[in-house]
């Protein structure tokens, strides 16, 4: 891994000091992403896609009336675009780190596919002090969006989760990556009116102890 700062990743780490999030156009090549647009539908073809639920381990269960999207885990080595990804995203938490120190540690991410209908209410990805989750990052997938396609996301200014117009709306245009705070920026996915590809993912710190063993997911 080179020494030298991505300026893409040095961007988002900026962002991430100023405002607690950032959005970067065209941060893979449309190239890039077709290898994992691929991989994407090769999953949804196979029917290996799940539904997405709410909550970790004991509290994990699906609520359609919070979130409506199919995911799959992303894992190093199983494929060559899961791992090409997560390497992104390794140079990417090694230049946050260099940035802002916050000691992260590990990263986690999956596949997201919303149907027409689809939405994610507004939510934060981390409770206050759980640290669990540190930053979230979301990389869309979606060639030849326009606006009115809908699946947007609202990003909303810290402790101002309810009833505030968002400070941001992104349009998940292809190669865009979303970066924020997990504890500080809520946020939501507006209803799709087609079918919406992502990819999101979270870094995490080491949480786990002598007694405690916080793995991921």
């Amino acid at each position: 891994m080179s020494d030298l700062p991505n300026d893409k990743n040095t961007a988002i780490t900026n962002g991430l000091y100023d405002k607690g999030w950032s959005c970067c156009e065209n941060y893979l090549t449309s190239e890039e992403c077709m290898l994992l647009i691929d991989r994407l539908e090769r999953l949804q073809e196979e029917q290996r896609l799940e539904a997405a639920g709410i909550g970790r381990k004991d509290e994990h269960q699906v609520n359609k009336d919070i979130r409506r999207d199919k995911i799959h885990w992303l894992y190093r080595d199983k494929c060559p675009a899961d791992t090409f990804y997560l390497m992104k995203m390794e140079a990417l938490r090694h230049d946050i780190n260099r940035g802002l120190f916050l000691g992260l540690f590990e990263y986690e991410a999956h596949y997201a596919l919303y149907p027409p209908g689809g939405f994610y209410k507004k939510h934060y990805d981390s409770l206050k002090g759980s640290k669990n989750r540190i930053v979230s990052t979301v990389l869309y997938l979606n060639p030849e969006w326009r606006p009115g396609d809908g699946g947007e996301l609202a990003i909303y200014t810290d402790g101002h989760a309810d009833g505030d117009e968002p400070e941001k709306i992104v349009q998940p245009k292809l190669g865009t990556l979303v970066t924020f705070l997990s504890e500080d920026i809520p946020h939501e996915v507006l209803p799709a009116h087609k079918e919406r590809k992502s990819i999101a993912g979270w870094f995490r710190c080491n949480s786990s102890s002598a007694d405690r063993v916080d793995p991921l997911r």
